[in-house]
């Protein structure tokens, strides 16, 4: 069972990136799936979620910039950013949700990880 993330890069302020979350299997859809972001020297912390149906959830540094979306059919999760931030800047992790689990901002509710991809916002 993988996550693979991808889609990371350099981009300037007030650029976009789109980043994806691929699964390899299919189990993954009846899932909650979040992305996560870890800048150096800092904790993880949660950026976005979205459950099995259309239902979604995001931190408040992120909101109204950054929109997470879902095709089940390519077990394939989305990121996309706009308006990035130097303050964006970080590792971005996709994760899925611990079966049962109600506690979508804290990542020890999530038991599979991608392997990060780097996104660098620069001024």
């Amino acid at each position: 069972v993988q996550l693979q993330a991808f889609g990371g890069g350099l981009v300037q302020t007030g650029g976009s990136l789109r980043l994806s979350c691929a699964a390899s299997t299919r189990t993954f859809n009846t899932r909650r799936m979040g992305w996560f972001r870890q800048a150096p020297g800092k904790e993880r912390e949660f950026a976005a979620a979205i459950w099995s149906g259309t239902s979604t959830a995001y931190a408040d540094s992120v909101k109204g910039r950054f929109t997470i979306s879902r095709d089940n059919a390519k077990s394939t999760v989305y990121l996309q950013m706009n308006s990035l931030k130097p303050e964006d800047t970080a590792v971005y992790y996709c994760a899925a949700g611990r079966v049962g689990s109600s506690r979508y901002s804290n990542p020890i509710e999530y038991d599979y990880w991608g392997q990060g991809t780097q996104v660098t916002v620069s001024s």
